[in-house]
């Protein structure tokens, strides 16, 4: 599979500072029709969208592209999982991105070993397969629906959970993220959406990454 690498993986670059919307497993049409509301309200302003995968059709992709430009990983859902049709190729949905945000480098794949299971399933090895590379600073993921902050090592690795389907759960209001850049220092946050508007994801604290530290 990773022999069409220099298809699959996209690379983009934007200068900093960067305000970044993070969403992943958003399961449209099958969780509802459409994303929430609250979705938009909470990107409006944002400076990019990044789509952890399993977004099923391309119009998840295409309605976030009206607040900001999107990059969106494929997902096993993408790729007929569950009988599912495939979904069509398109210019900002790969395999995986590897972008370079106002000086950080960012990876954005579906899925990641977290929590890792040596010898073979860890972050290492998963950015060598994904990105060719171990160089990065910041990798986004989903796949699981379980939102998170993790560090595995010097890499801050961030899964914003699903909106729709968070923790696996039915159809409800779910998890999103945002990381700010700014000078080097990343900074990533949950959030639960809400009819009110967005909370801090209970148990799961802002988290400021310095890049190189």
């Amino acid at each position: 599979m990773m022999d069409d690498l220099d298809w699959l993986l996209g690379t983009a670059s934007h200068d900093g500072p960067l305000r970044i919307g993070l969403i992943s497993d958003t399961h449209i049409p099958e969780a509802r029709a459409a994303l929430w509301d609250e979705v938009f309200h909470a990107f409006d302003g944002v400076d990019l969208i990044l789509h952890g995968g399993d977004l099923h059709e391309l119009s998840a992709l295409e309605a976030l592209e009206a607040l900001a430009p999107v990059y969106a990983a494929r997902g096993n859902g993408e790729d007929g999982s569950g009988g599912r049709p495939i979904t069509p190729n398109h210019p900002q949905l790969r395999e995986s991105w590897l972008l370079e945000l106002a000086g950080v480098r960012v990876g954005l794949t579906h899925d990641l070993p977290i929590p890792e299971i040596p010898p073979n399933l860890t972050v290492e090895r998963w950015c060598e397969r994904r990105f060719r590379t171990t160089e990065l600073d910041v990798i986004v993921f989903g796949h699981t629906h379980v939102e998170g902050v993790h560090h595995v090592g010097g890499l801050l690795c961030v899964n914003p959970g699903s909106p729709t389907y968070p923790r696996n759960l039915n159809t409800q209001l779910g998890t999103i993220g945002f990381l700010e850049i700014d000078e080097g220092i990343v900074r990533a946050s949950i959030h639960q959406l809400t009819t009110a508007g967005l909370a801090v994801r209970p148990g799961i604290e802002p988290v400021e990454h310095r890049v190189g530290a």
